[in-house]
């Protein structure tokens, strides 16, 4: 019999890590990460990763994510640093038979580059838009702004969404327009 002042210890159930927590956060990055996993699955999954009390409750949810061998990791990092070096090397090959595109001197007004026949720069060309870009020398550095083109302003291959500072040797493209930038 026991007495209103004694309690009764039973083992506590296991209790989920922080580590553990953390490992099966890693998997299901690297899962989403490679595809594996939609967007909404892997918010999904990473919310019951942190409701879990159990590790039992942490199996299920990377169950389906195959970990792949470290020789296969290697070979999928070797596939993508070659992939990277043939877009380098393309890039580098389109550059020398870009036109030029020569930096103007510098003014307290942009110069516009569009299809509108009052911009600076006129490109006539079905994917550029009327008031598709402009340059500008801002201080010490060539900024050039996209205008909300329909089509995108590229900077040595990546989309410029806003403002993006460009210098001697870029690669800039206006829809589907191409150009190397170049100093006087």
């Amino acid at each position: 019999m026991t007495s209103a002042y004694e309690f009764h210890t039973y083992p506590a159930p296991a209790r989920v890590s922080d580590a553990e927590r953390e490992r099966v956060l890693d998997v299901l990055r690297e899962g989403a990460a490679q595809g594996k996993l939609s967007h909404e699955t892997f918010v999904h999954r990473m919310e019951l990763v942190l409701a879990a009390r159990r590790p039992e409750e942490l199996e299920p949810l990377t169950a389906d994510l195959v970990q792949e061998s470290r020789w296969s990791r290697a070979l999928y990092r070797t596939v993508g640093r070659i992939s990277a070096f043939s877009v380098r090397l393309r890039r580098a090959w389109q550059a020398e038979k870009l036109p030029p595109l020569q930096l103007p001197e510098p003014s307290p007004f942009p110069l516009r580059i569009g299809r509108d026949p009052a911009n600076g720069l006129r490109l006539s060309h079905d994917t550029v838009s009327r008031l598709h870009a402009e340059l500008s020398r801002q201080g010490q550095v060539w900024v050039l702004r996209d205008l909300g083109s329909t089509n995108g302003t590229t900077v040595n291959g990546i989309r410029v969404t806003g403002s993006i500072v460009v210098q001697d040797g870029d690669m800039v493209g206006f829809g589907r327009m191409s150009f190397r930038l170049t100093a006087r």
